[in-house]
């Protein structure tokens, strides 16, 4: 299976089942769409355009491909033999949040459930759990999320200490990130977090009136003028530590590219904006219809990525232009992704293991406690055995090693069935890869 596309005057060929990504002519493009190559019907078509000798000697080129397995390859096939252990976890800090934003896939921070903070000794469990069922993997990943999580900071001290004394009896490392919307983050905090926290995620969703609209206070009122000097400060002390502003976008701002553009204006240098996800009703959701829009302002973002990053005072980050074509995950990897429920697990203030946070709150997906661990193995086996050739959507889709099948909380919770992905977001997921492969070609011929 290959893919082919263009953005502006450049010209693509993927080859899914490889990896492998072709930069070509503009005769090869027209060739090799439709698989015109293969029919002298349809490429004796291109000689009004091109001679009849530059045609075949660019199908000899593409045979050149395809018998060097470089192009066309066949379907890998590979038996999971993999036992995964748990290497990364989400400790939901607390049930509760000091922000009403409206699109909050945890229900304002409870989850639908009560307000709860989870305490020191439960914590305690969770890094005992994860520590004894990680093998033989020394880099474990910790990140605590809420809820607003820093408004149970001072048990965060003290689980950051509990991880660091475990981490010479047990041959472990661990990264510590934390997420935060910001409204909690004085001195005090920053000058921890800098000092313990590996990565750091800071919400934000851009412009002020695109930021006001959807994340506001408990009183109603817009977070945007109580955290920006916040966030402006703390990136000041980071330094070159790893953070992350991270956004969401709506049908609100359907030209979200406007909003890293702000962001970037402000002086963050690593920024994330990731597409909301909500149900069809709900005014902000993006649909169908929007799909279109949203790819042309992709676009639209890759150019002002590539023009910033070559100006190196003006260079930036975006998470989702980050793809690897180097090399990358092994073939389980890029086939089961994320890892939830089988490496990653989410812990909630009762000690409770969900495959990951975002499903957190639907009991039926409880896969154990952190005394007991892993007890629902029915649960556990669905998110172990689920892969992309398990979704009729993803085997014939070019772009599933590069996604590897979707976010399941998406899958489940629009078409409550983990193997049918969220289409909307396999539409945008598609054209961000597009896009970064468009922006590394870009690079590569102005390094080159």
């Amino acid at each position: 299976m290959i893919h082919v596309f263009n953005i502006k005057e450049l010209y693509f060929a993927v080859d899914t089942n490889s990896g492998l990504v072709h930069a070509v002519d503009k005769i090869i493009y027209d060739l090799l769409m439709n698989e015109r190559f293969k029919d002298e019907n349809k490429y004796s078509e291109l000689y009004d355009e091109y001679d009849e000798n530059s045609v075949k000697e660019a199908i000899s080129e593409i045979q050149y491909l395809i018998d060097n397995n470089m192009l066309y390859t066949e379907d890998i096939k590979y038996e999971n033999k993999i036992q995964p252990v748990i290497k990364a976890m989400c400790l939901n800090m607390t049930h509760d949040c000091n922000l009403r934003c409206e699109y909050c896939f945890a229900s304002q921070g409870t989850y639908n459930g009560e307000k709860a903070f989870l305490s020191f000794e439960t914590g305690k469990k969770a890094f005992d759990y994860l520590v004894k069922n990680s093998g033989n993997r020394r880099n474990l990943e910790v990140d605590f999320f809420g809820g607003e999580p820093l408004m149970n900071f001072e048990t965060i001290k003290k689980l950051v200490d509990y991880g660091r004394s475990l981490e010479k009896e047990y041959n472990k490392h661990f990264r510590f990130t934390v997420t935060t919307n910001g409204l909690l983050l004085d001195e005090e905090k920053m000058d921890y977090i800098n000092e313990n926290m590996d990565n750091v995620v800071l919400s934000i969703d851009g412009r002020k009136e695109t930021n006001d609209r959807m994340r506001k206070t408990i009183n109603g009122k817009g977070s945007y003028d109580l955290i920006i000097d916040n966030y402006k400060k703390f990136i000041n002390k980071r330094g070159n530590k790893d953070y992350f502003v991270r956004g969401t976008f709506t049908s609100n701002n359907l030209d979200f590219s406007e909003d890293v553009r702000h962001m970037r204006e402000l002086g963050f240098d690593k920024i994330s904006v990731e597409p909301v996800v909500a149900k069809m009703e709900e005014k902000y959701a993006l649909k169908e219809e929007h799909a279109d829009i949203l790819k042309k302002e992709y676009e639209k973002l890759a150019e002002y990525y590539i023009e910033s990053n070559n100006d190196k005072n003006k260079r930036f980050e975006f998470f989702h232009f980050n793809i690897e074509l180097d090399g990358g995950p092994c073939i389980y990897k890029r086939s089961a992704g994320c890892g939830a429920g089988t490496e990653y697990v989410a812990v909630t203030p009762s000690g409770e293991l969900y495959p990951c946070h975002q499903f957190v709150g639907n009991e039926e997906f409880i896969i154990g406690n952190v005394e007991e661990g892993i007890t629902n193995r029915t649960i556990a086996d669905k998110f172990k055995n689920v892969s992309v050739n398990d979704k009729p959507a993803c085997r014939d889709c070019w772009a599933k090693y590069f996604c590897s099948g979707g976010c399941h909380a998406n899958a489940y919770n629009f078409n409550k069935d983990l193997n049918i992905p969220y289409d909307v977001g396999c539409e945008l997921e598609r054209k961000r890869v597009e896009c970064s492969i468009y922006i590394k070609t870009v690079r590569f011929y102005v390094n080159n």
